[in-house]
């Protein structure tokens, strides 16, 4: 049985899909480049270097560039063109009434989750909020799960991470914890099930009902 419960933020707690990807359009556009919004939907969770990287062959050096760049809009307007998913504050009240240990896991820089959590009147619900340093290295998925969990002191047997994409998948893996995929977030069809997600529930009512029944 679960006690506790580790969530994901962009594309799991928050939609944040229309904020991150007009601020990778304006990082591309400073270069030359351009990429219909709908492409660089992959962009909402995993580190921002990484994913300049993969998608765009970036080198580490540009890559580094190409999220300061992204910074330039995020902070001041792409941030706050984000919401908490529709019922996500009511299912979050609902687990801590029931005795559930609720923490946010995510690469996002910390105090940029605890911002937009205090926003959306969600902030208090929880007992970590883990995010990842504005520099520096150990900002992993794996890596802040595993910082989360020591906070917590939270056993394997004992907790999951709720998540939107394989990146999720893999931390989970590393930790040696279940991993429940949410497909109202931004994975590709089948990418969660293709990386192995423990159970993958279709939307909110579903996730509700795998973890109050």
């Amino acid at each position: 049985m679960y006690r506790y419960l580790f969530f994901d933020f962009d594309g799991t707690l928050y939609d944040t899909v229309e904020g991150i990807t007009r601020c990778v359009q304006y990082a591309l556009r400073k270069r030359g480049m351009d990429a219909p919004l709908d492409s660089l939907r992959c962009f909402a969770g995993p580190p921002l270097d990484d994913m300049f990287m993969e998608k765009f062959g970036f080198t580490r050096e540009d890559a580094e560039q190409a999220v300061r760049d992204f910074r330039e809009r995020y902070v001041p307007i792409g941030l706050y063109e984000s919401r908490p998913f529709p019922g996500m504050k009511d299912l979050l009240r609902d687990l801590h009434a029931a005795g559930y240990r609720l923490a946010v896991t995510t690469s996002k820089p910390q105090v940029l989750a605890e911002e937009l959590l205090r926003r959306g009147d969600l902030h208090d619900l929880f007992d970590c909020i883990c995010g990842a340093a504005e520099e520096g290295e150990g900002n992993a998925k794996w890596q802040v799960l595993r910082r989360a969990m020591e906070r917590l002191h939270a056993p394997e047997g004992e907790s999951v991470l709720i998540g939107d994409t394989k990146y999720d998948v893999a931390g989970a893996k590393r930790c040696g914890i279940p991993c429940i995929g949410v497909g109202y977030g931004y994975a590709a069809e089948g990418e969660l099930e293709q990386a192995g997600a423990d159970a993958v529930a279709a939307d909110l009512d579903a996730l509700r009902g795998m973890l109050l029944t």
